[in-house]
């Protein structure tokens, strides 16, 4: 265990905020191509398309920005923490990367600063690194004996059981486990994700992915169901390496490796304390496959032990074109099946004669379709029936895109929902901004 800081160490650290910001970037990326330079085999760890497109060296930099910035009040990092937890268990960062990562990063601090980096600086740093690191150590070692006791440690060989088509960016991958003696395999909690991890041929090496759970855990526990968009690299020009892959030459009967579900993006279905408490589900593009595990979850039939608790749910779904909109038929159902679900599907207006301005009667909740010229306006929506804008305990789950979710949770803020009630999850490296 690294000891405490001294409060001249933590002068040192906070003073080189402004530093780290202006050369932060730089500093990470020398850090990045030094250490898998040097050490070939944490390619697997890290993703090749964010080293590429930079977005690896930036999230870095900021998370360094933001510890510079708070190493006197880390409860502030605790979110930040949590997330980047959860991640490294996914991918199975051991204790001993800690040490390789953070020789690599002093030595790239000393190396772009120059003679500014004085021995003062090093030492602060290397001891605050320290710190830092045994906080993630503790926290990771928790979770690992956590998923052992579910029997499920270390990366586990899953089958393709079925492969289907949910859109055409989009397909659902059943996958059960190789080894029977996972079986039932462990619960999750709806939100969640699994690590896959497969061989990319162009590559050479392993390459691993975060893939939301799409559908709520069953008593019988005999599979785990993804969903997988296959990426077109529209950000940097880098198609997405394992979906991609997966789409093309994966299919039943073919194998891939996966670690135990993570992911600090859920909710627990079961929590008394919100009964009757409405949940918001508000999505984008692939975005709606964690949320689609919560709903599917605050829906499921009452379980012997403790039954979900019953809440009104508000399902909202954005996507390009129509044919785009992703879970329809599940949705649907879910919807017609019960009351206390209402289901909006939004696309841009089509250009051929499908009728996407209608609402389709159900049985139980409502269904409602929407077109327009432009990305969803939460002015669209009833500020009650939809948003349930009246009740103050009202949660507001968003996933898709970062400009989505950001342009979503600033209307949810415009129209009086309190920002600690809007929960959000990013399918990529780093977090998403604040305002």
């Amino acid at each position: 265990m690294a000891a405490a800081l001294t409060e001249s160490q933590v002068a040192i650290v906070k003073s080189t905020a402004p530093v780290l910001k202006e050369h932060g970037n730089t500093i990470t990326s020398v850090f990045y191509k030094s250490l898998i330079a040097d050490h070939a085999a944490l390619s697997d760890v890290f993703n090749a398309s964010s080293q590429v497109n930079g977005r690896q060296p930036r999230a870095l930099a900021s998370a360094v920005l933001a510890y510079a910035t708070y190493v006197d009040d880390l409860p502030k990092l605790a979110h930040a923490v949590e997330r980047i937890a959860h991640k490294h268990v996914s991918l199975q960062v051991t204790p001993a990367q800690y040490d390789i990562v953070g020789q690599y990063l002093i030595q790239a601090i000393g190396q772009v600063l120059g003679s500014a980096a004085t021995p003062d600086i090093v030492d602060a740093w290397t001891a605050a690194y320290g710190v830092l690191a045994g906080v993630f150590i503790n926290r990771e070692a928790d979770m690992y004996r956590a998923n052992a006791a579910d029997r499920f440690a270390g990366w586990r060989n899953f089958r393709i059981l079925r492969k289907v088509a949910e859109t055409p960016s989009v397909t659902s991958f059943s996958l059960a486990p190789v080894d029977g003696e996972l079986l039932p395999l462990p619960r999750y909690l709806p939100g969640q994700y699994v690590s896959v991890q497969v061989p990319v041929p162009a590559l050479g090496h392993l390459q691993s992915r975060q893939y939301s759970l799409s559908r709520a855990p069953r008593e019988q526990g005999d599979y785990y169901r993804i969903s997988v968009k296959r990426e077109e690299g529209l950000e940097a020009g880098i198609a997405g390496l394992v979906s991609n892959l997966l789409h093309a030459s994966f299919g039943p009967g073919d194998e891939v490796e996966l670690s135990h579900p993570q992911g600090e993006f859920f909710v627990d279905p079961q929590a008394a304390s919100k009964e009757g408490v409405p949940a918001v589900l508000i999505s984008a593009s692939s975005g709606a496959t964690p949320l689609m595990a919560i709903l599917d979850s605050l829906v499921l039939a009452p379980r012997k032990a403790l039954p979900p608790v019953k809440r009104p749910v508000s399902w909202v779904h954005a996507a390009r074109s129509s044919a785009e909109i992703l879970f329809a038929d599940e949705v649907t159902q879910i919807a017609r099946d019960n009351d206390n679900v209402t289901a909006t599907f939004y696309s841009r207006r089509p250009a051929h004669a499908a009728v996407m301005d209608a609402t389709k009667p159900a049985e139980g909740g409502v269904v409602r379709y929407l077109a327009g010229d432009a990305r969803l306006d939460l002015a669209q929506l009833d500020r009650d029936a939809d948003l349930f804008l009246a009740d103050a305990r009202a949660d507001y789950f968003i996933c898709g895109p970062e400009t989505f979710m950001v342009d979503m949770r600033r209307a949810l803020v415009a129209l009086g929902v309190d920002k600690p009630r809007i929960f959000l999850e990013l399918f990529s490296t780093g977090d998403v901004a604040d305002e």
